[in-house]
């Protein structure tokens, strides 16, 4: 009875330590920072979060890996994923990731790459990784490692939100092998396939219900096309097409931009093209994809949906 009443206050502690609010604020070191090269945002993020488990690989070992050539616009997690784990690293990615989330995986020593959209005043929108490393709450901030901007900048809490709904609040934590348990441990059910899955599509429909808008719409899509509705996927994305274009995510918009998402999105989000063919729309795809090739001729995943049309 002794030794199972220790059992239990032993398991009990942990699960106590486990669902613990994280601290206040965090701020992980040992990253090495790097600025990143003409679209190498995505190869120098990856060699960052690497570097802060010792890893040395920097862009130029790493860009010739992932990209054709240095205008190849778009190195997405699906291929950022099989490097790091050809480099010996357990990958978690993501999708539909709270704030809480964020501060929780810090908190635990776990860097996170996110994926976000990204304004400069001269070029507009595109996407953009960064490498959060810390926040504080206090200050309603979290700290990022930015290939663009520099090391350690500091971002508002719910104005990197409002850019990371761009890419439906996707993730991605790279660790040693010894690690990985901690974090599977970590993220639980709810954070990983189908029910991950199935929490971004809740929270999709929420954010469509208050705020109809292009990322909402794309992200209701991208949801239902992952849990097999291709038909509703198409839909929505129908909707985020006809939705208003936003001129504070997209301040270049060209006049010939087609859709009322950011004239940039398809160079980065294939799903509604993944939809539009599952459902049989091949003009559909012909259309976008020629409109995205209009402003970006060989962009190699869009050729390639482009190819699948016809």
């Amino acid at each position: 009875m002794i030794v199972a009443a220790r059992a239990a206050a032993l398991l009990l502690a942990c699960s106590a330590s486990a669902l613990a609010a994280p601290p206040a604020a965090t701020q992980l070191s040992g990253i090495r920072h790097e600025y990143q090269r003409l679209n190498n945002c995505g190869p120098v993020t990856i060699g960052m979060a690497m570097s802060y488990w010792g890893g040395r690989q920097t862009q130029a070992q790493i860009a010739p890996k992932l990209k054709d050539d240095a205008f190849d616009k778009n190195v997405n997690f699906s291929e950022l994923k099989p490097y790091a784990e050809a480099q010996g690293y357990v990958v978690h990615q993501g999708v539909g990731g709270t704030l809480p989330l964020l501060k929780s995986l810090i908190a635990s020593g776990y860097p996170v790459m996110v994926e976000t959209w990204f304004v400069t005043g001269s070029d507009g929108g595109m996407g953009h990784y960064r490498l959060l490393s810390g926040y504080d709450d206090a200050a309603g901030t979290f700290r990022a490692f930015d290939s663009y901007l520099g090391p350690k900048l500091s971002l508002n809490s719910a104005g990197f939100d409002r850019l990371w709904r761009g890419y439906n609040r996707s993730y991605m934590v790279v660790v040693p092998p010894n690690r990985a348990s901690k974090l599977r441990a970590l993220l639980g059910t709810a954070h990983q396939g189908q029910a991950m899955w199935r929490g971004a599509l809740r929270t999709a429909q929420a954010e469509v219900r208050a705020r109809p808008d292009a990322f909402g719409y794309l992200n209701l899509g991208a949801a239902k096309l992952h849990l097999g509705d291709a038909r509703g996927a198409a839909r929505a994305f129908d909707a985020a097409q006809n939705s208003k274009p936003d001129a504070s995510l997209d301040p270049t918009r060209p006049a010939s931009a087609v859709g009322g998402w950011p004239w940039r999105t398809l160079w980065y989000r294939f799903e509604p093209l993944e939809a539009y063919l599952r459902v049989g729309r091949k003009t559909e795809v012909q259309r976008l994809t020629a409109a995205v090739l209009r402003d970006t001729p060989g962009h190699k995943e869009v050729l390639d949906w482009q190819r699948r049309s016809r």
